[in-house]
């Protein structure tokens, strides 16, 4: 009983010593109480026919009837086939890809250069998707830049519509995801490797390792624990999409291949009205990942301590 009044008095004198922090946390926490918490009641309308003429309470309850139309609707399927299709390639691609960028640039040695590339690498990111998407169009076009390097080069005897043909959309959409993120992605791993304890590449020169022996055996391991995290993080956004960039590169002529699960929701939800449907959807998304959270979390405990949740 003593213990236990001690315990609340110490953690009541812990409190008023760190208000100053709790007040500064305070308005984020107000924040995720508002726009995240609060709006969770609204997953109701997934199992209600909900419209904008009715409240959700006064909606009537239908079950599972949206989530069955989800699951009937032929688009459906093929928004689910273009969503995974994108996002496994890319996190197969950009994935490693990243890793090794970090890597390439961390081994540097000249720091001006290495600085300068960091900073070129970086930039794409801080370009708008509307800025950037309006740029691949004009590159992009069968007049544009793109093709016509490739036809002065002799590459391509005729022109390549990129944005207008549903059998290339796939790899525009990949390729410039990675150009643009690729850089920024680096900061987690370059930031990781600043911990290792350099006298580790100091023996291993001594011992007569190559740099590709010391990347192996020392700056992987030492980095395991980031890997297994933004690998848990990438699964768990396999059926996530990047909404401003689908929306400003698709067209009515690559629409089977662009549509996919974000940009599905946008039109069903707020362009046609279909809330409940929309809703339906976004839990079945929402469902997915969580799943995916924890069973990528359970597979990287199989290196070695990186047990991230």
């Amino acid at each position: 009983m003593e213990a236990t009044k001690k315990s609340k008095t110490f953690s009541r004198d812990k409190l008023i010593k760190q208000l100053m922090y709790q007040s500064m946390a305070l308005p984020g926490v107000i924040f995720m109480i508002i726009f995240t918490i609060l709006p969770i009641y609204g997953i109701l309308i997934a199992f209600k026919d909900f419209t904008i003429f009715r409240t959700v309470w006064e909606s009537p309850w239908v079950g599972m009837y949206w989530f069955e139309a989800a699951f009937s609707d032929p688009l459906f399927w093929t928004v689910m086939r273009n969503t995974i299709g994108i996002n496994v390639i890319r996190i197969i691609t950009s994935f490693p890809l990243t890793i090794a960028v970090a890597i390439m640039i961390n081994e540097l040695t000249n720091l001006r250069f290495k600085k300068t590339l960091q900073t070129i690498s970086y930039l794409p990111f801080f370009i708008s998707w509307v800025v950037l998407g309006g740029m691949l169009r004009n590159w992009l076009s069968e007049v544009g830049l793109v093709n016509n390097l490739l036809m002065d080069s002799g590459l391509i005897s005729t022109r390549v519509p990129f944005l207008t043909n549903d059998n290339y959309y796939w790899a525009v959409a990949i390729i410039s995801d990675i150009w643009r993120n690729l850089g920024w992605n680096t900061i987690l791993y370059l930031a990781a490797m600043t911990g290792i304890d350099p006298t580790l590449y100091e023996a291993s020169k001594i011992d007569g390792a190559s740099k590709l022996q010391q990347i192996w055996y020392i700056t992987l391991p030492g980095i395991r624990n980031i890997i297994a995290l933004t690998l848990v993080l990438t699964v768990a956004g396999l059926l996530g999409s990047n909404l401003d960039q689908t929306l400003i590169l698709q067209n009515a002529m690559n629409f089977q291949a662009s549509e996919v699960l974000g940009s599905f929701v946008f039109r069903m939800g707020i362009s046609n009205g279909h809330f409940s449907f929309a809703a339906a959807v976004g839990i079945f998304v929402s469902v997915v990942s969580f799943t995916l959270v924890v069973v990528t979390n359970f597979l990287s405990k199989k290196i070695g301590d990186a047990d991230i949740f």
